[in-house]
């Protein structure tokens, strides 16, 4: 993969630092930011089990208070990122 490109999902991109993802364009108005706050073992590895979505204006005039558009758990990380995919999408068309 070259240093440029990144992991998409469904056509936007998606970047992981740490336990933390964002998913979404940096230059839209919106992105969405999940954050696995815990995880369960599963075989050899650890799967995400409560995962925070959020999501982010990306207006740099705003303040962070007024940042966090919605907010929302759920358990797993496939279910978060569907409905942060949903979110934005929304949020995108408005």
């Amino acid at each position: 993969m070259a240093e440029n490109q990144f992991l998409t999902y469904k056509g936007r991109p998606l970047v992981r630092k740490g336990n933390t993802l964002y998913y979404g364009n940096m230059y839209d108005p919106y992105v969405v930011m999940l954050t696995i706050k815990s995880t369960k073992p599963f075989a050899d590895t650890e799967l995400a089990d409560k995962v925070t979505i959020q999501l982010l204006n990306t207006d740099p005039t705003v303040s962070p208070a007024e940042m966090v558009k919605k907010k929302g758990e759920k358990a797993g990380l496939y279910p978060a990122l569907d409905m942060g995919a949903i979110w934005l999408e929304r949020a995108l068309a408005e």
